[in-house]
């Protein structure tokens, strides 16, 4: 190490220790040489490591998420002894504002200027990904979308899903219950808020790896015909559907919403909503009312946003949300309930039931996240250290986020308008039977 470079080093860790003097996170750092701060941070303590002076100067040019999340997937920031979770629960507990007045600023612009001109070294694997790609409206950008999050492995979604490969908010009936029940019991719910009957024909829309599809017809004897745009997906769909002996009653098809033809009893999409785009929101809904029987049941379930004071608002995304369309979900928007509700009605529906479920699955991305990790060195394997460390900050900041309501989601459930009653039950309690 130049002398010039230990001097960098130096007063890094002197900025380090004043830092830590007065925040006392619960937690440590690991330097690039070895060093720790504190001095006698014990060998088992949980510690953010950096790898390379090389990050302090990519951090200091460009302060963004973008460059964390670089740093983070390429492993040259990672955490020790922990997970995101404890390094979060461990932070101080002090206002952001109340953090800059505790610093000294002169050391902390003498110490981080000594970076400015040092080489921000690599690798930095996320500027290989293009900028953030739109929803056109069109089946072939759907599907090219579609492909870069779900075409990855169904090995690796195997490593962290339930034996039933639902990949979409489960339902905790007891906070205590594992994830395959919590799933099996939200296959169950949606069923019955469907009121399904034997012989009915229903569309399950982004049907995913085929759990619901599969279930509805076991267990409801609906016929079943399910769409994705995943060829992942659909392989292993129809080679469940035959090992299960369901090819009279299911169909999982390699298809956009918009190309189907006919009418059904019940539609359902859970989760897919999300991959459309704002702006093709009222072709789907069309669509669905198309394709819905008089009197037919649709149930919507997706994630929405809190609404804010205008639409130009509320379509301003933050630096965390563009980074999950670009890196995770591309070309995926979501709404408010508000403007769910208002499309189902504009565009035909007569809304019944709405139901929060963000709790759920603030629980169901802490157990994808726990899972992922108990089992990274095989998914690491399967698809690289690079696409685990995405995914384990996705989990994480779904977790996170659904947790302090900066994201929700809800079931909706919704009949094709028609003049008269909607014979529906007059209370909920057939749910809970």
């Amino acid at each position: 190490m130049t002398t010039s470079a230990q001097r960098r080093l130096e007063a890094f860790k002197r900025l380090l220790a004043h830092a830590h003097s007065r925040l006392a996170p619960g937690f440590g750092f690991v330097l690039w040489d070895g060093s720790t701060v504190p001095a006698d941070l014990p060998a088992g303590a949980l510690a953010l490591s950096i790898a390379d002076e090389g990050a302090i100067a990519g951090l200091v040019r460009r302060p963004t998420f973008d460059t964390v999340m670089n740093l983070w997937v390429s492993g040259r920031l990672d955490i020790r002894n922990g997970t995101f979770f404890d390094v979060i629960a461990a932070r101080p507990k002090v206002r952001t504002r109340e953090i800059r007045k505790s610093f000294d600023k002169r050391l902390l612009l003498s110490t981080l200027s000594k970076f400015l001109f040092v080489p921000r070294g690599g690798p930095w694997p996320l500027e290989r990904i293009a900028a953030e790609a739109r929803a056109d409206g069109s089946a072939e950008t759907y599907k090219a979308n579609i492909s870069k999050h779900y075409d990855v492995s169904n090995a690796f979604y195997g490593l962290f899903l339930d034996p039933e490969m639902v990949y979409s908010c489960a339902y905790f009936t007891d906070w205590s219950n594992d994830l395959a029940i919590a799933q099996r019991d939200k296959l169950e719910m949606i069923c019955r808020k469907l009121r399904l009957k034997a012989g009915e024909r229903m569309l399950d829309l982004g049907c995913g790896w085929g759990g619901l599809a599969c279930y509805a017809a076991q267990h409801y004897g609906v016929h079943v015909h399910a769409l994705t745009l995943s060829e992942q997906q659909v392989a292993y769909g129809r080679e469940k559907v035959a090992r299960l002996g369901l090819g009279d009653r299911v169909s999982i098809n390699l298809s956009d919403h918009k190309a189907v033809q006919g009418e059904f009893d019940k539609i359902v999409q859970i989760e897919m909503f999300e991959h459309l785009g704002l702006d093709n929101h009222p072709d789907f809904f069309q669509t669905i009312h198309r394709l819905l029987k008089p009197g037919g049941l649709y149930l919507h379930h997706s994630c929405t946003h809190p609404a804010k004071a205008n639409d130009r608002k509320f379509r301003k995304k933050s630096a965390v949300y563009a980074a999950t369309i670009r890196y995770v979900f591309p070309g995926g928007e979501v709404d408010h309930i508000g403007m769910t509700l208002a499309n189902l009605e504009r565009f035909g529906f007569d809304v019944h039931d709405v139901e929060s479920w963000r709790e759920h699955f603030a629980l169901t991305c802490r157990i994808w996240h726990d899972r992922l990790i108990q089992n990274r060195a095989a998914a690491e394997r399967e698809v690289g250290p690079e696409k685990v460390r995405i995914w384990l900050a996705f989990f994480m900041g779904c977790a996170i986020g659904f947790e302090r309501s900066s994201i929700g989601i809800f079931q909706t459930l919704a009949s094709k308008r028609t003049r008269g009653p909607s014979l529906l039950p007059p209370t909920r309690a057939d749910l809970f039977r």
